[in-house]
């Protein structure tokens, strides 16, 4: 049956503020550790409704982004059933096809699959992210001299085309993780929010 989903997204990594990766060039320093986090406003996958639920991943990019080869630790919101975990894993491990597959190409190993209590609440570039114990984040936009926020279009590592992206950095990114030697504390890195709509 396939997926519909709608939502927000949200990427905060190690590199400087505006990250290359989004533009296909190589990270900062060579690699990059972060976090990518898809709030579903609406979805289904096979049927089975996901709206209201969170997933996450903590990553490591050992080169450019766009070669592959990431680690990462999988999350899902832990308000989810059953059934909604393994549609959501089904769906973002590449098995259910469309633009999600795309992304899981991209993804070398999965070293650990986890429930965690997700809160997203990001909206224009500003908010915070939090994964358990593993990940606390705050975020805020870039504004140009009108106050208008700083937006990214046409991205080479977005699949979403038509979707302004609102680019600016973390006040914190702290995160955590003995399966991927994760230890960050940074101030002032970048991070990326916008909306999503994946379909297959």
């Amino acid at each position: 049956m396939g997926y519909k989903l709608q939502g927000y997204m949200l990427e905060a990594c190690t590199c400087n503020a505006i990250c290359p990766c989004w533009v296909g060039e190589d990270p900062d320093g060579g690699t990059c550790h972060g976090t990518i986090a898809w709030h579903f406003e609406k979805g289904e996958i096979d049927g089975i409704d996901v709206s209201g639920l969170t997933y996450a991943i903590l990553l490591y990019i050992p080169d450019n982004a766009l070669a592959g080869n990431w680690r990462v630790v999988a999350f899902v919101d832990d308000a989810a059933s059953a059934e909604q975990e393994e549609a959501i894993l089904s769906a973002y491990m590449g098995e259910k096809g469309g633009p999600l597959a795309d992304m899981a190409q991209l993804v070398g190993e999965v070293v650990a699959k986890e429930r965690a209590p997700i809160t997203f609440d990001v909206f224009m570039g500003k908010g915070e992210l939090k994964i358990g114990n593993n990940l606390d984040a705050e975020i805020s936009p870039f504004e140009g001299p009108t106050g208008r926020r700083t937006s990214l279009h046409d991205a080479a590592f977005s699949v979403i085309e038509e979707s302004p992206y609102y680019v600016g950095k973390a006040s914190h990114l702290n995160a955590t993780h003995a399966a991927l030697d994760l230890n960050l504390r940074i101030q002032g890195k970048s991070a990326v929010q916008g909306p999503f709509a994946f379909e297959a």
